[in-house]
């Protein structure tokens, strides 16, 4: 029996991965469908749209930057599976709230006063429950897993939060707004009953008081976890990455509708793609590695997935429609152009690269650190990813305010491949002069 077919059977491993698997599920869910009904229903320019979308990221990423100190602290100073409990009781309530959202806007029911509103306020929240719950998911494994496992292990959560980004997008973008708000409370609710199954990681060192200065705690956290140069360069790394995958994910559905003369459905299913490209390249380095956590393929990866934004670039750019100018291509209509497969494929490698290159980053994380320590480093990797997603974000929306076409922000965010492989190649050439 294979060490994945292990975990997956194990108590010790199997709820939480269901547990977060329905999280990153529901995240998805109710985040494309507001933005997919916002961009398709309520906008009516690119630039509109993409604010828009900028807007929503940054908001899900803000709480990440704020909390993501005091997340660590708890998570290593209390029971983990306690904290899951009351996480994913806050989900129901906060998804009741974006529910309302939905349903209003579904309604047409004041739509920019209090639709809108609600919705931005659940997926503010939404980001608060991902903050608390992020560290936790990380630090987890190696309290539970063999050292063995870890790498495996930390595949699989990863490959599992972008198949349920997959199923969450496809879900988003195929049913009515109205079924979405009831599905997000529905799961919301399973997520909950699966969380209360997750076995008992009581903390491993003394117990320390917790710091509410939010402030004040971030700084000493990323001061202190930082110091370490192993720590640095994979934070550094790991955080361009997410740089670049927000851009993406805030171009996808206005280069879809504008560029490309697509329907949500379509924006859908490169998100889709996207989601199991990064699945597959969680899994092929585990292959790669064959267990052992090393940065040894982060720089090929991630130059490779420059490769393949600039391929998908080129193909964005040589797009011609064929439909009528005001017409919207449905998928059957936009899998018979002649250039889908290659624009396809080419999103496809970009994920399959990005898949490759993170996932050893985490197991690295979580391995390096003493694992009463393992909560707060992953916590100050998220403190600096979220500055990066916002950073990402804001870029997004200064190119679009610049008058640089969507199509034309690949070549930017493919120039920062080449920063994320020299800090992925430093990190590579620090660890084999810590094992020599």
């Amino acid at each position: 029996m294979t060490t994945t077919t292990q975990l997956i059977r194990a108590r010790r491993f199997l709820p939480l991965f269901v547990t977060q698997l329905l999280g990153a599920f529901n995240d998805n869910l109710f985040k494309n469908a507001m933005v997919l009904f916002v961009v398709y229903g309520v906008y009516n320019s690119e630039a509109a749209e993409a604010r828009f979308s900028a807007l929503a990221s940054a908001i899900f990423v803000i709480p990440f930057f704020l909390l993501s100190a005091l997340a660590g602290q708890l998570a290593d100073m209390r029971d983990k599976a306690k904290i899951i409990r009351v996480i994913k009781f806050c989900e129901i309530l906060i998804m009741l709230v974006g529910g309302s959202g939905l349903a209003l806007a579904w309604q047409g029911v004041a739509l920019h006063t209090l639709a809108i509103p609600l919705m931005l306020l659940a997926l503010f929240a939404m980001g608060i429950h991902s903050t608390f719950f992020g560290p936790i998911k990380y630090a987890i494994l190696p309290q539970h897993l063999s050292e063995k496992e870890v790498l495996p292990g930390t595949g699989l959560v990863e490959a599992g939060t972008y198949i349920a980004v997959l199923a969450g997008t496809i879900v988003a973008g195929w049913v009515s707004v109205d079924a979405a708000a009831v599905m997000v409370v529905a799961v919301a609710i399973i997520g909950f009953l699966a969380g209360r199954e997750v076995p008992s990681a009581a903390p491993l060192g003394e117990s320390e008081p917790l710091d509410y200065h939010v402030v004040r705690s971030s700084v000493r956290l990323v001061r202190t976890t930082m110091a370490d140069r192993r720590v640095f360069l994979a934070i550094c790394a790991i955080s361009f990455f997410w740089a670049i995958g927000t851009v993406l994910f805030v171009q996808f559905p206005p280069l879809t509708k504008n560029m490309l003369m697509a329907s949500k459905e379509v924006a859908s299913l490169f998100l889709v793609i996207f989601s199991v490209g990064v699945s597959i390249g969680s899994i092929s380095i585990n292959a790669l590695l064959k267990g052992t956590v090393s940065a040894r393929w982060s720089p090929v990866s991630v130059i490779g997935m420059g490769v393949f934004l600039l391929a998908f670039q080129q193909v964005c750019a040589m797009w011609r429609p064929h439909g009528g100018p005001d017409a919207l291509m449905d998928v059957g209509t936009f899998l018979v152009q002649p250039l889908a497969i290659p624009l396809m494929l080419t999103l496809l490698g970009i994920a399959w690269c990005g898949g490759m290159f993170v996932v050893p980053l985490y197991a690295f994380l979580t391995t390096f650190v003493d694992k009463s320590q393992t909560a707060r480093t992953i916590a100050a990797n998220n403190i600096i990813n979220s500055g990066a997603m916002v950073f990402g974000s804001l870029l997004t929306g200064l190119m679009t305010m610049l008058g640089l076409a969507v199509v034309h922000q690949l070549i930017v965010v493919a120039a920062c491949c080449v920063a994320s492989a020299y800090l992925g190649y430093l990190l590579y050439c620090a660890e084999r002069n810590a094992c020599s």
